[in-house]
């Protein structure tokens, strides 16, 4: 563990524990997990799991080697601005995870001497689910010290760095969107068709479970093309009709479903594509 830099959080919400959990086990240690006062109980507990000191901005000493910022977008800038004065930054090194936004945003920290870089995970946070790092693609960028020393502890908790240009990080962080949160808001449009459906409340998930399971892992594992089926893929043309004029009851999913497959139609083998871009754009 000497060996390793020690790092202190700047947050201590769904990302920090990740990081902080996930830190720890890979052999680092975590000096001080930084809050607000309405967030002190939170941090408190994530501290004693990672041994850690719990404080709030006016007893952080920040004297890690590594200040990553697990604050929401929003808040980076000003929270770099607000611990700029904290302790001196020269030879420290100054991270956030945001996906959207680049280093950048840690310029009062830079303009103290720090070394600064972005570093987003391409994973899902949410409470009460830890997620480990193993596998997981981190998008870096900034100061050459500081995107080194942020790859090597991506590769330390067993995932992927790759360097990415900063102006390139908002288009980079909607692929998150469209891999996860936009997933879930499609589901929860597939449960509304399912309940005009007639489908069983406590059947929902049952149904839509093991075909949602096997074309994760099918394009995971042979790509999109690979794994593309149903009626738009067989051009079945009159079940694509029916399917529209059902889908009047739940006028967003059908929006929803219109878009999905202009998208397909566009982008994936398809039979009969003539036929089915005269019912879907019309």
């Amino acid at each position: 563990m000497a060996s390793k830099p020690v790092i202190t959080l700047i947050g201590a919400g769904n990302l920090a524990t990740a990081l902080a959990l996930a830190l720890r086990q890979a052999g680092y240690r975590i000096d001080e997990i930084v809050s607000r006062p309405g967030s002190l109980a939170r941090a408190r507990r994530l501290a004693r799991r990672v041994q850690a000191r719990a404080v709030t901005s006016s007893n952080a000493r920040l004297t890690a080697d590594i200040i990553w910022f697990c604050v929401n977008d929003d808040g980076i800038g000003a929270s770099a601005g607000e611990y700029a004065p904290v302790t001196g930054w020269e030879g420290k090194i100054g991270l956030h995870s945001s996906g959207a936004l680049g280093s950048d945003e840690l310029r009062p920290l830079k303009r103290r001497g720090a070394a600064v870089a972005s570093v987003h995970p391409m994973m899902t946070f949410v409470a009460g689910k830890a997620a480990g790092m193993n596998g997981v693609a981190f998008a870096i960028e900034g100061d050459a010290a500081a995107v080194k020393a942020a790859g090597t502890i991506a590769e330390n908790l067993g995932g992927h760095p790759f360097q990415i240009g900063k102006e390139n990080k908002v288009l980079y962080h909607a692929i998150g969107g469209f891999c996860s949160p936009l997933v879930i808001a499609l589901l929860t449009l597939g449960e509304r068709v399912a309940r005009q459906a007639k489908v069983p409340q406590a059947e929902l998930r049952r149904v839509m479970q093991p075909i949602l399971q096997r074309t994760v892992e099918n394009y995971v594992n042979n790509g999109a093309a690979a794994s593309f089926s149903g009626p738009i893929y067989r051009g079945d043309v009159e079940t694509i009709r029916k399917h529209l004029a059902a889908l009047k009851r739940v006028p967003q999913a059908r929006a929803a479903y219109i878009a999905l497959a202009q998208a397909a139609v566009e982008s994936l083998p398809v039979k009969n594509r003539k036929q089915l871009e005269r019912i879907l754009w019309k």
